[in-house]
């Protein structure tokens, strides 16, 4: 069921929205990060997702300009998408890797960068997760695609 009306979708409206939803966002991964409920990378995501997509409630999909032109980047994102899509995860573009790198660490264990392509969010093995921030940027996903945009961009703002 949709929940915008036609004046949500234009103007100040929305672009207040994508700026409540891209906080809310950022909190998301603050808060999941340290429970160790973030899986980082393209190949980590794809088994993660093949081990236990119900256990996702969030996926990431990030690009800068360079990457747009990458074409296996793109096969991936498609695939993961694709079984996201199948598996009711809500999916979300991210513009600003600088960004997610700063709010991930942006360095493994061994100091080579992440690959913050595709990032998963999944629950806490304790319990299911009741975050106000996560049901913002569900949400924000659902009624996305009651637009029949399926994979919504967010633009993270530089801190």
């Amino acid at each position: 069921m949709c929940n915008m009306t036609f004046e949500e979708l234009s103007g100040e409206h929305s672009a207040e929205r994508m700026d409540s939803v891209a906080k809310a966002l950022e909190e998301v991964l603050s808060s999941a990060l340290p429970q160790g409920c973030i899986t980082v990378g393209v190949y980590e995501a794809a088994k993660s997702l093949n081990i236990d997509p119900d256990n996702v409630v969030l996926c990431l999909l990030a690009t800068d300009e360079e990457d747009v032109k990458d074409v296996a980047l793109q096969i991936h994102f498609t695939l993961i998408q694709a079984f996201c899509c199948e598996n009711d995860i809500n999916i979300l573009r991210v513009n600003n890797t600088r960004r997610l790198a700063e709010i991930l660490g942006g360095v493994k264990q061994g100091g080579e960068p992440m690959d913050l392509h595709c990032i998963l969010v999944t629950n806490p093995q304790s319990s299911a997760w009741k975050d106000p921030a996560l049901s913002k940027v569900n949400g924000f996903c659902r009624d996305s695609r009651c637009l029949d945009q399926w994979v919504p961009v967010i633009n993270l703002p530089e801190r």
